[in-house]
Protein backbone atom coordinates (compact mmCIF):
# COMPACT_ATOMS: atom_id res chain seq x y z
CA UNK A 1 0.00 0.00 0.00
CA UNK A 2 1.12 3.55 -0.84
CA UNK A 3 2.13 5.61 2.27
CA UNK A 4 0.88 8.82 2.73
CA UNK A 5 3.10 10.42 5.58
CA UNK A 6 4.86 7.22 7.46
CA UNK A 7 6.25 7.81 11.22
CA UNK A 8 8.75 9.99 10.09
CA UNK A 9 9.03 13.65 12.39
CA UNK A 10 9.31 16.92 10.95
CA UNK A 11 12.52 17.32 11.44
CA UNK A 12 13.74 14.19 9.67
CA UNK A 13 11.30 15.83 7.04
CA UNK A 14 13.59 18.85 7.00
CA UNK A 15 16.49 17.27 6.85
CA UNK A 16 15.75 14.93 3.71
CA UNK A 17 13.96 17.82 2.08
CA UNK A 18 17.77 20.06 2.19
CA UNK A 19 19.53 16.83 1.39
CA UNK A 20 17.41 16.87 -1.62
CA UNK A 21 17.85 20.56 -2.48
CA UNK A 22 21.67 19.86 -2.41
CA UNK A 23 21.50 16.59 -4.38
CA UNK A 24 19.66 18.75 -6.97
CA UNK A 25 22.17 21.14 -6.91
CA UNK A 26 25.40 18.76 -7.62
CA UNK A 27 23.36 16.41 -9.46
CA UNK A 28 22.78 18.88 -12.60
CA UNK A 29 26.35 19.23 -12.36
CA UNK A 30 27.91 15.84 -12.37
CA UNK A 31 25.27 13.35 -11.66
CA UNK A 32 25.54 11.00 -8.45
CA UNK A 33 22.66 12.97 -6.50
CA UNK A 34 20.66 9.58 -6.15
CA UNK A 35 24.34 8.59 -3.72
CA UNK A 36 23.38 11.52 -1.98
CA UNK A 37 19.61 11.14 -1.40
CA UNK A 38 19.49 7.03 -0.95
CA UNK A 39 21.77 6.29 1.83
CA UNK A 40 19.83 9.51 3.82
CA UNK A 41 16.28 8.03 3.22
CA UNK A 42 18.18 4.49 4.60
CA UNK A 43 19.24 6.63 7.27
CA UNK A 44 15.48 7.64 8.56
CA UNK A 45 14.66 4.05 8.81
CA UNK A 46 12.55 3.29 5.48
CA UNK A 47 12.12 0.32 4.45
CA UNK A 48 14.81 -0.14 1.21
CA UNK A 49 12.23 -0.58 -1.52
CA UNK A 50 10.63 2.70 -0.29
CA UNK A 51 13.85 4.18 0.15
CA UNK A 52 14.36 3.17 -3.78
CA UNK A 53 11.07 4.18 -4.86
CA UNK A 54 10.76 7.81 -3.60
CA UNK A 55 14.42 8.73 -4.40
CA UNK A 56 13.66 7.61 -7.78
CA UNK A 57 10.35 9.82 -7.80
CA UNK A 58 12.57 12.97 -6.24
CA UNK A 59 15.45 12.62 -8.50
CA UNK A 60 13.12 12.76 -11.80
CA UNK A 61 11.73 16.21 -10.67
CA UNK A 62 15.46 17.09 -10.53
CA UNK A 63 16.42 16.00 -13.52
CA UNK A 64 13.72 17.48 -15.06
CA UNK A 65 14.10 21.14 -13.77
CA UNK A 66 18.04 20.87 -15.45
CA UNK A 67 16.60 19.72 -18.62
CA UNK A 68 13.98 22.39 -19.01
CA UNK A 69 16.34 24.69 -17.94
CA UNK A 70 18.96 23.76 -20.52
CA UNK A 71 16.20 23.62 -23.31
CA UNK A 72 15.14 26.79 -22.31
CA UNK A 73 18.71 28.47 -22.75
CA UNK A 74 18.99 26.65 -25.91
CA UNK A 75 21.87 24.55 -25.17
CA UNK A 76 20.04 21.29 -25.55
CA UNK A 77 18.58 19.94 -29.01
CA UNK A 78 15.87 16.80 -28.38
CA UNK A 79 15.88 15.88 -32.07
CA UNK A 80 18.87 13.77 -32.43
CA UNK A 81 18.00 12.40 -28.99
CA UNK A 82 14.62 11.11 -29.19
CA UNK A 83 15.92 7.24 -30.88
CA UNK A 84 18.42 7.62 -27.85
CA UNK A 85 15.30 8.44 -25.29
CA UNK A 86 13.25 5.18 -26.19
CA UNK A 87 16.31 3.14 -26.34
CA UNK A 88 17.01 4.54 -22.81
CA UNK A 89 13.41 3.54 -21.97
CA UNK A 90 13.61 -0.06 -22.96
CA UNK A 91 17.16 -0.27 -21.64
CA UNK A 92 15.99 0.80 -18.30
CA UNK A 93 13.22 -1.74 -18.34
CA UNK A 94 15.54 -4.47 -19.38
CA UNK A 95 17.35 -3.53 -16.79
CA UNK A 96 14.74 -3.27 -13.99
CA UNK A 97 13.86 -7.23 -14.92
CA UNK A 98 17.39 -8.38 -15.28
CA UNK A 99 18.05 -6.99 -11.62
CA UNK A 100 14.76 -8.50 -9.65
CA UNK A 101 16.41 -11.99 -11.25
CA UNK A 102 20.35 -11.89 -11.80
CA UNK A 103 21.39 -9.66 -9.12
CA UNK A 104 23.82 -6.66 -9.21
CA UNK A 105 27.33 -8.28 -6.78
CA UNK A 106 29.88 -8.63 -9.97
CA UNK A 107 28.42 -5.59 -11.32
CA UNK A 108 28.72 -3.60 -8.02
CA UNK A 109 32.59 -5.13 -7.80
CA UNK A 110 33.34 -3.51 -11.46
CA UNK A 111 31.62 0.02 -10.54
CA UNK A 112 34.35 1.71 -8.82
CA UNK A 113 37.20 0.22 -11.43
CA UNK A 114 34.98 2.22 -14.25
CA UNK A 115 34.24 5.61 -12.27
CA UNK A 116 37.62 6.29 -11.29
CA UNK A 117 38.87 5.18 -15.41
CA UNK A 118 35.95 8.07 -16.08
CA UNK A 119 37.57 10.88 -13.45
CA UNK A 120 41.15 9.82 -15.00
CA UNK A 121 39.61 10.65 -18.19
CA UNK A 122 38.14 13.75 -17.33
CA UNK A 123 41.24 14.74 -15.64
CA UNK A 124 43.99 14.34 -18.95
CA UNK A 125 41.56 13.79 -21.90
CA UNK A 126 41.96 17.10 -24.47
CA UNK A 127 38.52 16.45 -25.33
CA UNK A 128 36.73 17.54 -22.03
CA UNK A 129 36.79 21.32 -22.52
CA UNK A 130 34.30 23.99 -23.72
CA UNK A 131 34.69 23.50 -27.72
CA UNK A 132 33.40 20.72 -29.41
CA UNK A 133 35.82 17.83 -30.96
CA UNK A 134 35.16 15.78 -33.98
CA UNK A 135 32.80 12.29 -33.53
CA UNK A 136 34.25 9.36 -33.02
CA UNK A 137 30.40 7.60 -33.72
CA UNK A 138 27.26 8.45 -35.48
CA UNK A 139 24.30 9.53 -33.87
CA UNK A 140 22.36 6.79 -34.77
CA UNK A 141 24.83 3.93 -33.06
CA UNK A 142 25.30 6.37 -29.90
CA UNK A 143 21.42 6.43 -29.50
CA UNK A 144 21.70 2.82 -30.03
CA UNK A 145 24.40 1.85 -27.77
CA UNK A 146 25.18 4.40 -25.42
CA UNK A 147 21.02 5.01 -25.16
CA UNK A 148 19.98 1.47 -24.79
CA UNK A 149 23.66 0.21 -22.91
CA UNK A 150 23.88 3.02 -19.80
CA UNK A 151 19.50 2.70 -19.51
CA UNK A 152 19.64 -0.98 -19.04
CA UNK A 153 22.77 -0.12 -16.84
CA UNK A 154 20.60 2.39 -15.22
CA UNK A 155 17.85 0.35 -14.36
CA UNK A 156 19.79 -2.60 -13.42
CA UNK A 157 22.01 -0.73 -11.07
CA UNK A 158 22.24 3.22 -12.16
CA UNK A 159 25.62 4.79 -9.43
CA UNK A 160 26.99 7.32 -11.84
CA UNK A 161 25.01 6.75 -14.39
CA UNK A 162 24.77 10.98 -15.40
CA UNK A 163 29.11 10.58 -15.32
CA UNK A 164 28.75 7.65 -17.92
CA UNK A 165 26.25 9.53 -20.25
CA UNK A 166 28.31 12.65 -19.77
CA UNK A 167 31.59 10.94 -20.87
CA UNK A 168 29.91 9.20 -23.81
CA UNK A 169 28.64 12.51 -25.18
CA UNK A 170 31.70 13.84 -25.20
CA UNK A 171 34.57 11.30 -26.17
CA UNK A 172 32.06 9.87 -28.80
CA UNK A 173 30.18 12.71 -29.96
CA UNK A 174 32.88 15.49 -29.23
CA UNK A 175 29.95 17.46 -27.22
CA UNK A 176 31.96 20.18 -25.04
CA UNK A 177 31.36 19.95 -21.40
CA UNK A 178 28.08 22.39 -21.47
CA UNK A 179 26.65 20.80 -24.70
CA UNK A 180 27.24 17.02 -22.76
CA UNK A 181 26.37 17.58 -19.84
CA UNK A 182 22.67 19.32 -20.93
CA UNK A 183 22.05 16.24 -23.57
CA UNK A 184 23.03 13.76 -20.58
CA UNK A 185 20.38 14.96 -18.51
CA UNK A 186 16.62 13.89 -21.12
CA UNK A 187 18.28 10.17 -21.32
CA UNK A 188 18.99 10.58 -17.49
CA UNK A 189 15.02 11.08 -17.03
CA UNK A 190 13.70 8.67 -19.75
CA UNK A 191 15.92 6.21 -17.62
CA UNK A 192 14.84 7.06 -14.31
CA UNK A 193 11.22 7.72 -14.89
CA UNK A 194 11.02 4.56 -16.39
CA UNK A 195 11.99 3.20 -13.29
CA UNK A 196 10.26 5.36 -10.92
CA UNK A 197 6.75 4.20 -12.83
CA UNK A 198 7.45 0.32 -11.66
CA UNK A 199 8.17 1.53 -7.93
CA UNK A 200 4.86 3.33 -8.49
CA UNK A 201 3.07 0.42 -9.69
CA UNK A 202 4.38 -1.57 -6.80
CA UNK A 203 3.19 0.84 -4.05
CA UNK A 204 6.76 1.74 -2.92
CA UNK A 205 6.84 5.15 -2.35
CA UNK A 206 6.14 7.93 0.30
CA UNK A 207 3.96 10.50 -1.28
CA UNK A 208 4.25 13.31 1.29
CA UNK A 209 8.28 12.94 1.55
CA UNK A 210 8.68 12.53 -2.11
CA UNK A 211 6.53 15.51 -2.96
CA UNK A 212 8.76 17.53 -0.63
CA UNK A 213 11.56 16.51 -1.81
CA UNK A 214 11.19 16.61 -5.41
CA UNK A 215 10.46 20.30 -4.56
CA UNK A 216 13.65 20.73 -3.36
CA UNK A 217 15.39 18.99 -5.99
CA UNK A 218 13.84 21.02 -9.06
CA UNK A 219 14.95 23.97 -7.12
CA UNK A 220 18.04 22.58 -6.80
CA UNK A 221 19.05 21.67 -10.21
CA UNK A 222 17.85 24.60 -11.48
CA UNK A 223 20.08 26.64 -9.62
CA UNK A 224 23.04 23.72 -10.64
CA UNK A 225 22.22 24.27 -14.31
CA UNK A 226 22.37 27.51 -14.34
CA UNK A 227 26.12 27.18 -13.49
CA UNK A 228 26.91 24.54 -15.22
CA UNK A 229 25.62 27.30 -18.50
CA UNK A 230 27.77 29.90 -16.88
CA UNK A 231 30.96 28.26 -16.31
CA UNK A 232 31.07 25.35 -18.83
CA UNK A 233 34.22 22.86 -18.47
CA UNK A 234 35.72 25.08 -15.59
CA UNK A 235 33.13 23.96 -13.63
CA UNK A 236 32.11 20.53 -14.92
CA UNK A 237 35.06 18.86 -15.69
CA UNK A 238 36.22 19.28 -11.18
CA UNK A 239 33.12 18.32 -9.91
CA UNK A 240 32.74 15.39 -12.18
CA UNK A 241 36.24 13.96 -10.79
CA UNK A 242 35.03 14.77 -7.38
CA UNK A 243 31.97 12.87 -7.39
CA UNK A 244 33.18 10.39 -9.14
CA UNK A 245 36.43 9.52 -7.22
CA UNK A 246 34.14 9.81 -4.05
CA UNK A 247 31.51 7.29 -5.26
CA UNK A 248 33.82 4.91 -6.02
CA UNK A 249 35.77 5.23 -2.68
CA UNK A 250 32.47 4.59 -1.09
CA UNK A 251 31.66 1.85 -3.05
CA UNK A 252 35.17 0.46 -2.36
CA UNK A 253 34.46 0.80 1.55
CA UNK A 254 31.32 -0.75 1.42
CA UNK A 255 32.28 -3.99 -0.51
Amino acid sequence: MIQLAGDLTPAVYLILTIVAFAAGFISSIAGAGGMITLPALLWAGMPPLDALGTNKFQSVFGTLSSTLNFFRKGHLDFRPLWPGLLAATVGSCLGTWSVTRLGGAQLQALLPVLLIAISLYFAFSPRIADIDAKPRLTHGWFNLLIGGGIGFYGGFFGPGMGSFYALAFAALLGYNMRKATAHTKPLVLATNATSMCIFIAAGHLLWTLALCMSAAQFVGARLGSNLVIARGAALVKPVIIVATLVLAVKLLLEA
